[in-house]
């Protein structure tokens, strides 16, 4: 007989915590290894967590909607069935339970730092959700059990608010020294948390139940946003709440703006070749892969190979740092039924045939639809690509998706007349055309290499060879 704690599985290099959404085991229920024991939210995606090792579901030690940090405890698996069933379970050390989140009215109540916390005498901004961090920031945050909560709420002095080694470190310090020198005042300074204690007077039927939490002192255009009432709207009005992705969407695209200065280059390429290509050999690849030959690989392979050619394309900002990659992780923007926009990732793009490429495609375009991606897919791109032409529209202009510095959107394919050379002279004719369209961070991009990639992507698709097997 033997009890093995499930832990909160590491869900990618910058995730440091998760929000249970749904349990799908219950208390006695047994479970088979690698069978999906509950569902997981992180600010980049929905899965399932896998049990590591076969049993009974003993314990349920934390409840959904809570936030849970990477590696804590959050079920009791007793991998004896037979023991478990015993009405008389073996005396183990019980494992502490999580506190499950205050809330009032239903609504959920953001976290902040209990009055034990250590760093609750250090000052603590407005939070920023969906700001990057360094690696190293990130890793300091792990080995001292700074929550992503603290980290979205500790002010940066570094280029665009970013945190700094020396941000994160003073507030490590400064969480120490207040754990030593603990505050036995109510009066705190206007840079400290102050707790406020629930009333003994029993609240009234009409007012909201009080909890105990801890409050700091806004700046005043956060005073001003919390005292502004709620949206007015009449009878023709539908009043509806964002999604928590259609929220964190929203942060990341105001975020992108800005950060980064963006800039739109376009260029119309002739893609005849490549759809009398695609029609010649669509059917027989359906019949022998059992799956759609589209468009969008052969798209990205000329991507690809465009970035081999200009690798500045193919970078990231850190403050006064360029980093350039080495990997070529192309994303791919998937529209879902829900509305929302997720962007999965092919890594190592440039190694890959058109064979492999349509197969990555539609494998991750159908994960991404019935929300089976997992925190690998959505990792480690390096460069964006948006098939606007899949709804009808001829051209955008895209939002990067950062830190990366790059993204371009594909236009729908169109019948015009136009001019073709020929030994005998220009001839009139009917051809395909489609729209590039390509958004760049003009921090590092500058006109001339915005422009000429994206030319360079519109030459490899006019080049495109009407001999290629697949």
């Amino acid at each position: 007989m033997a009890r093995v704690e499930m832990v909160m599985p590491k869900m990618g290099e910058s995730i440091m915590e998760g929000t249970v959404l749904k349990w799908l085991k219950q208390v006695g229920d047994p479970i088979e290894q690698d069978e999906s024991v509950l569902e997981v939210a992180t600010d980049k995606v929905d899965t399932e967590v896998p049990a590591l090792h076969a049993g009974v579901l003993q314990e349920i030690l934390v409840q959904e909607g809570q936030v849970v940090a990477v590696g804590a405890p959050i079920a009791v698996i007793e991998t004896d069935a037979a023991a478990a069933a015993s009405t008389a379970p073996a005396a183990t050390p019980a494992t502490p339970q999580a506190t499950p989140a205050p809330a009032l009215n239903g609504a959920e109540v953001p976290y902040l730092p209990e009055p034990h916390d250590p760093q609750s005498n250090v000052r603590l901004g407005v939070a920023q959700p969906g700001r990057f961090y360094s690696p190293l920031v990130l890793s300091i945050a792990r080995e001292e059990g700074i929550s992503m909560a603290d980290l979205e709420r500790l002010p940066g002095t570094g280029k665009e608010g970013r945190v700094t080694k020396k941000d994160i470190l003073d507030f490590v310090a400064g969480g120490k020294q207040s754990e030593a020198t603990p505050q036995t005042n109510s009066q705190t300074s206007d840079n400290q948390f102050i707790t406020e204690k629930t009333p003994s007077a029993p609240a009234q039927p009409s007012q909201v139940p009080q909890v105990q939490v801890a409050s700091v002192a806004a700046p005043a255009q956060a005073v001003a946003a919390a005292s502004k009432p709620a949206p007015s709207v009449s009878g023709n009005d539908e009043l509806i709440e964002m999604d928590r992705m259609r929220k964190m969407i929203a942060q990341r695209m105001v975020d992108s703006k800005r950060i980064s200065p963006h800039v739109t280059s376009f260029v119309e390429a002739d893609v005849t070749e490549i759809v009398n290509w695609r029609n010649k050999h669509k059917d027989a690849y359906k019949k022998r892969e059992g799956e759609n030959l589209t468009f969008t690989p052969i798209l990205i392979q000329a991507i690809a190979r465009a970035i081999q050619d200009f690798p500045n394309i193919n970078v990231s900002v850190e403050g006064d740092y360029i980093i350039k990659k080495r990997d070529i992780n192309i994303g791919l923007a998937v529209a879902l039924p829900s509305g929302n926009l997720i962007v999965p990732v092919i890594h190592k793009a440039d190694q890959l045939n058109l064979n492999g490429l349509s197969k990555k495609v539609n494998d991750l375009a159908n994960r991404a639809r019935i929300n089976k991606l997992t925190p690998g897919d959505l990792e480690g791109g390096t460069y964006t690509v948006s098939n606007v032409g899949s709804f009808g529209n001829v051209m955008g202009t895209p939002i990067i998706m950062q830190p990366q510095v790059a993204i371009m959107a594909l236009g729908a394919i169109k019948k015009k007349p136009a001019v073709i050379e020929t030994p005998q002279g220009d001839l009139i004719g009917i051809r395909h055309f489609m729209f590039l369209s390509h958004s760049y961070d003009h921090r590092v991009v500058d006109g001339s290499l915005g422009g000429m990639f994206v030319r360079r992507v519109a030459d490899y698709l006019e080049q495109f060879d009407p001999n290629t097997v697949i």
